[in-house]
């Protein structure tokens, strides 16, 4: 912060993107938001909504806890019995004062007008700084007990995928697979899920983000499982494909293809290695291989206290792989009418990669 000529951090989390605000606070709400004020000493404050204090007390690791309106959920309650404090009182408490202070906020992509408002009311003539650069340089080098909470995560989605593939027959749904998949996973210690549980059939596998919904699983029919269960808030995913019967032509090529690729991907991986040049290296081997038409993204992304975080590993990616950065190594291709994914979560080390759950690559082909 100090490098930065920052008078003061704010994070900001809510219940679906909560990381920043979790980092430091363990808090994760429900229905309302929740922010952290940091000092440049390092001394922090927990804000959250009128409905959460006692919750934050009971849960957070921060307990110099302040109730703003600012974090109130959606329905916009007006609280007119309650006495809230103010964004003052917070950065008061942190001895951050004065008219021309600069405030970094984290981020901005996730901060609602609600607090940025309120911050440009409260503090006139205060600079808001996009700050986020903080917060992934922090939180992208992995401690052992984060590498820790990640590998526990994968042991018990290791449990569900295997729960999910002995369950799949015809005549199912998505969303009874889903089911499957969320009972094996609070039953193995799970917190919560990592994300919503992808369990997709035929069409349903082109999606790069979607939902599991009620289209019916049938013989032949390609199913794509992504699953992942959380611990203390870290989200590894493992991603498969599963075939209802025999996998062949057009289907058993493109899952090959996509498979080598997910392979080469983790032998690329390694301490010191340049982020950009592995995605430029593999953008290529789809064009070598002619199979342009199959590319839809890759090959890796952050993993950490969400599924998906910084930084992702693009083409225009100019950082280097370090000791103990986490990743999910996502190898994501389609074919006509269907699309297929290699996925599994890894730790940077020296010479390569540990796993953060149980090696991929067994193609499976159920009911047959």
């Amino acid at each position: 912060m100090r490098e930065r000529n920052l008078d003061a951090l704010l994070l900001y989390g809510n219940e679906a993107d909560y990381a920043n605000a979790r980092y430091f606070s363990g808090f994760w709400p429900v229905f309302e938001r929740a922010g952290v004020a940091i000092n440049p000493d390092g001394k922090t404050a927990l804000l959250v909504g009128p409905e959460s204090d006692i919750f934050a007390k009971d849960t957070a690791a921060i307990q110099d806890i302040f109730v703003l309106a600012e974090y109130r959920e959606a329905a916009d309650p007006a609280y007119p019995h309650l006495s809230l404090q103010t964004f003052q009182d917070a950065f008061g408490h942190l001895g951050i004062s004065g008219q021309q202070l600069r405030i970094g906020v984290c981020s901005i992509l996730d901060t609602n007008v609600v607090v940025w408002n309120s911050l440009q009311s409260n503090f006139p003539g205060a600079e808001l700084v996009d700050a986020r650069d903080i917060m992934v340089e922090l939180r992208s080098v992995k401690s052992d007990a984060e590498v820790a909470c990640l590998r526990e995560a994968g042991r018990i989605t290791d449990l569900a995928v295997q729960d999910v593939i002995a369950a799949i027959r015809p005549g199912m749904t998505e969303l009874q697979l889903v089911g499957v998949a969320q009972k094996s996973m609070y039953e193995n210690g799970a917190e919560y899920e990592g994300l919503p549980q992808y369990c997709f059939a035929e069409e349903s596998t082109k999606h790069a983000i979607s939902r599991s919904g009620y289209r019916v699983l049938k013989p032949g029919d390609i199913i794509q499982l992504n699953l992942s269960a959380a611990v203390d808030g870290y989200s590894p995913a493992i991603g498969l494909p599963v075939s209802l019967g025999p996998l062949k032509g057009e289907k058993k090529d493109i899952v090959d293809f996509i498979l080598e690729m997910h392979m080469w991907t983790e032998r690329e991986f390694a301490a010191g290695r340049v982020a950009g040049q592995i995605a430029r290296d593999y953008e290529q081997k789809f064009l070598d291989a002619g199979r342009k038409d199959a590319y839809v993204y890759g090959p890796a992304h952050g993993l950490g206290l969400t599924e998906v975080e910084a930084p992702w590993m693009e083409t225009s990616s100019e950082y280097t792989l370090k000791p103990n950065m986490t990743f999910q190594l996502d190898t994501f291709g389609i074919g006509s009418n269907f699309g297929v994914r290699w996925e599994k979560p890894v730790v940077v080390r020296e010479g390569g990669v540990d796993f953060l759950a149980n090696q991929i690559g067994t193609i499976y082909e159920v009911g047959i």
